[in-house]
């Protein structure tokens, strides 16, 4: 484990080049500043001594390259949607789909269920005659069914998978 003096003077030395390297991978300065920390816990870590200078920033250099790739590597990072962009996406959905899932919701249950859970929830048949306790002809029964009821009350045609 480092010292405090060799921890405070490593960050004044190289901190600056650190928060390049973090930038110019990650291109976000909220994420540079998360990598940043890991780098230099990593940096505080480190039990083994440096042999130079040179060898300390080529240590830090080479730890930041690899903490930011492996950031971007992470699998919850990519999987992860912003919350601005979520929002925006669902008050577009609202507005164009907004219609047709009242006039979805405004079905009996026994339609409305089967409809929701198959094109809201990507539900199969097979999967919504289990959840439903119904058999999967029933259920497709009530799919078509309730398909032209919509397409009643929306007053269109096309309406079908």
């Amino acid at each position: 484990m480092q010292s405090e003096a060799q921890i405070n003077h490593a960050v004044e030395e190289y901190a600056d080049m650190v928060k390049r390297v973090c930038f110019y991978h990650l291109k976000n300065q909220a994420d540079t500043e998360d990598v940043f920390q890991n780098v230099f816990l990593k940096y505080m870590l480190y039990d083994k001594p440096f042999s130079s200078r040179e060898h300390e920033k080529s240590w830090l250099l080479r730890v930041a390259i690899n903490a930011c790739r492996d950031y971007l590597r992470n699998f919850f990072r990519r999987s992860v949607v912003s919350l601005e962009v979520l929002d925006e996406v669902e008050a577009q959905e609202r507005e164009s789909h907004g219609e047709v899932l009242e006039a979805v919701l405004s079905l009996p249950v026994k339609y409305k269920d089967v409809i929701y859970l198959h094109y809201y929830e990507g539900y199969s048949a097979v999967e919504i005659g289990k959840i439903i306790g119904k058999k999967e002809n029933t259920v497709y029964s009530l799919l078509s069914r309730g398909r032209e009821m919509l397409k009643g009350k929306l007053g269109g045609e096309g309406f079908d998978e």
